[in-house]
């Protein structure tokens, strides 16, 4: 069964949909008057006449190591800014129909409990709560009894365990997870014929996680993995040593490309051109799945890049799209119900029937099964956009954005269907 659901048609040409032009055309319309939409002054309060739903968002402060080659450092306000984004435009919005949204941050610190940080959000229950930490403190705060009834949206962690057997109920995924952003690459391997695969991982927890995800995509679309190595940055700088530094880990048997699980950018950009053998370079570096990077434009993405850059005075990451996501699911959740009433809002968005725009071409949903936010991810290149996940011809009974990350059948989680 699943052999049959990956296999691509023979003209390479997705199966149409009656209603797809018409979703499509929806979620254009809206992307269009949010690019449109002329955003509050100060983009924290909204005045009306009834009252504002708020949004809480709290991030855990997280040491990040030294950039290579002397790139960007990742900002200390990614996610945050995408937030603050999202509420303007929400509140952009929701004036035309009298509602009102608040945004209320608070960033933990590395030795602070998140867990007294969120009993000390607002008065009451903190119902939505946008929340940018590691995958212990996302657990940590969704097993609380006291937040049964919040609605968190996950947006700084991929762990694919979060959507599996560690899922919880009312826990949404806005960041893909690595399971999606592997078969994206992986989609588009095949698409390409690049069959044979030298992985190359670094040492850290999350490029084991990584390869993983690597591992089981390539299983999944027939793909093969024809050698393994790692490599430990540590001790010597690749900067000055990469002519030589990679020749060893990169030679094996014939293969297509040369994957890299390297999530912390300790070596990664240092392996292009510097292989043993000349092959594209893909994964965390190289040709990278991503949610979002500073090349997309298109479905008038460049109206959403242009509005995050005059706020924020720098590209949207990825991370920076997920809290503009977040955010802004709410809120046309809240438009559609016509209500700021947290309990309407949340069966709302808690609902698989539940679409929502997000400049990516076509109406997003979070998956029944897991919370997992449905959405295309992108393949990007050096400078530009090479490919859009799903790639064309790989085709599902429900959704092709079914094909990215696991489908119901592999998700080992329980939670959403207890709670339904």
């Amino acid at each position: 069964m699943r052999g049959r659901r990956w296999k691509r048609d023979s003209a390479g040409r997705g199966r149409s949909r009656p209603h797809r032009a018409a979703r499509i055309a929806a979620a254009v319309l809206s992307g269009m008057a949010l690019a449109f939409a002329t955003p509050m002054p100060g983009g924290t309060r909204a005045s009306t006449a009834g009252e504002a739903l708020t949004i809480h968002y709290l991030e855990r402060r997280i040491e990040r190591p030294a950039p290579l080659n002397n790139e960007d450092p990742i900002p200390d306000d990614e996610g945050l800014k995408g937030a603050e984004l999202g509420l303007r435009d929400s509140n952009a919005t929701g004036r035309f129909v009298a509602l009102g949204f608040t945004l209320e941050s608070r960033i933990v610190g590395p030795e602070e409990d998140v867990r007294q940080v969120f009993r000390s959000l607002g008065h009451g229950p903190a119902r939505f709560v946008v929340l940018n930490a590691p995958t212990d403190d996302v657990l940590a705060l969704a097993d609380l009894p006291e937040a049964r009834g919040t609605v968190f949206l996950n947006i700084g962690t991929p762990d694919t365990r979060l959507r599996d057997a560690d899922c919880r109920a009312r826990l949404l995924h806005v960041l893909p997870s690595r399971a999606m952003l592997a078969d994206a690459l992986v989609q588009f391997l095949a698409f390409k014929r690049w069959t044979r695969i030298l992985l190359l991982s670094g040492p850290a927890p999350a490029d084991a996680l990584y390869a993983e995800a690597l591992r089981r995509s390539a299983k999944k679309f027939g793909l093969r993995i024809v050698a393994e190595s790692r490599f430990d940055p540590q001790g010597g700088d690749t900067r000055d040593t990469a002519l030589r530094e990679f020749v060893i880990p990169t030679r094996g048997p014939e293969h297509d490309v040369v994957a890299v699980a390297d999530e912390a950018g300790a070596f990664g950009a240092n392996l292009l051109y510097n292989t043993a053998s000349p092959r594209p370079v893909v994964g965390t570096q190289g040709l990278t799945p991503a949610a979002w990077g500073r090349p997309v434009e298109s479905w008038a993405a460049v109206q959403l890049q242009g509005r995050f850059r005059r706020l924020a005075g720098r590209a949207m990451r990825p991370v920076d799209y997920a809290g503009w996501m977040a955010v802004h699911a709410l809120g046309e959740a809240a438009v559609q119900v016509r209500s700021t009433d947290p309990d309407r809002v949340a069966a709302l968005v808690l609902a698989p029937t539940f679409e929502v725009g997000g400049f990516k071409g076509r109406p997003l949903s979070f998956r029944a099964w897991n919370g997992q936010l449905r959405q295309p991810v992108f393949l990007i290149g050096p400078g530009a956009v090479t490919a859009t996940a799903p790639i064309e011809g790989f085709l599902h009974h429900r959704t092709e954005l079914d094909t990215l990350g696991l489908d119901e059948p592999e998700s080992a989680c329980r939670a959403f269907r207890r709670a339904g």
